[in-house]
């Protein structure tokens, strides 16, 4: 038997699962009612699901031992980022704009790649490190998904 190649849930360690609800939710993102306030919030995404769950549980449950200090968002990087193609330029800018209205950090103003492409990013109140792209290369279906060959 094979590993699935398919990402059905990607799940973020937060410091507080209701501020970094609020957030995703401030973003327009729609929550699903099978979320538990407080200790799981699970977002719809035109891919697989987006889940919130505090930082502390994700270890319990993995048994990992837990960080001695909390992480400083601004300036730790997990080695990790999660990125939203967009269909334009200007739709980068937009989404910054609204992910920093929402309470995220700008990382990087939206400015064209060396790879044709245009870019940006901001990190979610816990620090994780989102990248909102326009790819000319990958054409996004109706579902906002870039398909690639």
């Amino acid at each position: 038997m094979s590993v699935p190649a398919r990402v059905s849930l990607a799940t973020l360690g937060v410091a507080d699962v209701v501020r970094a609800t609020e957030f995703y939710g401030s973003l327009g993102w729609r929550l699903s009612p099978a979320s538990v306030p407080g200790v799981v919030s699970f977002f719809h995404t035109a891919g697989g699901l987006l889940s919130l769950v505090a930082t502390d549980d994700i270890s319990a449950d993995a048994g990992l031992p837990t960080r001695p200090t909390p992480p400083n968002p601004a300036t730790d990087f997990r080695g990790t980022m999660l990125a939203i193609n967009v269909e334009s330029p200007a739709a980068v800018d937009e989404a910054l704009r609204t992910a920093v209205q929402a309470g995220a950090t700008l990382v990087k103003a939206g400015s064209p790649a060396e790879w044709g492409g245009y870019l940006g990013y901001f990190t979610d109140p816990d620090g994780h490190l989102w990248e909102i792209t326009h790819n000319p290369a990958w054409p996004l279906d109706a579902a906002g998904v870039p398909q690639l060959p």
